[in-house]
């Protein structure tokens, strides 16, 4: 009988330990905007992934624009470049720690931004 209620209650605390860890999960994940900043993504594709300005006002244009993209797009191209089929030094580096949970995150969050681009007149 002793081993019954000890096993049930082993039960109960590894159950109980795995619904906390999970209910954890959620308030420690950042949003997409907040991880975009942390991770320094901002710095080249700015706040909503239409490109950082530059001192003369303008958008560089070498750095591309991610707003308005399709999330599966975005997702794979992350993914891409953390496993090394797409080649970009520093990309590489900014997406050799992010988690999977980070690069939907992230792709969500460019995914929804609107797109300032309608077509490319206009761009020097």
């Amino acid at each position: 009988m002793k081993k019954v209620i000890f096993a049930a209650l082993a039960a109960f605390a590894l159950l109980s330990s795995s619904a906390l860890h999970a209910n954890d999960a959620p308030k420690t994940a950042l949003t997409g905007a907040k991880l975009a900043e942390a991770k320094g993504c901002v710095a080249c594709h700015g706040n909503d992934g239409n490109g950082a300005i530059t001192a003369t006002g303008k958008i560089d244009p070498q750095y591309p624009n991610l707003a308005g993209q399709y999330q599966s797009y975005l997702e794979y191209a992350l993914k891409s470049y953390q496993n090394g089929t797409r080649k970009n030094e520093v990309m590489a580096g900014f997406v050799k720690d992010l988690s999977e949970e980070d690069i939907r995150n992230l792709s969500k969050h460019f995914s929804q931004s609107k797109s300032d681009l309608g077509d490319l007149r206009g761009i020097e």
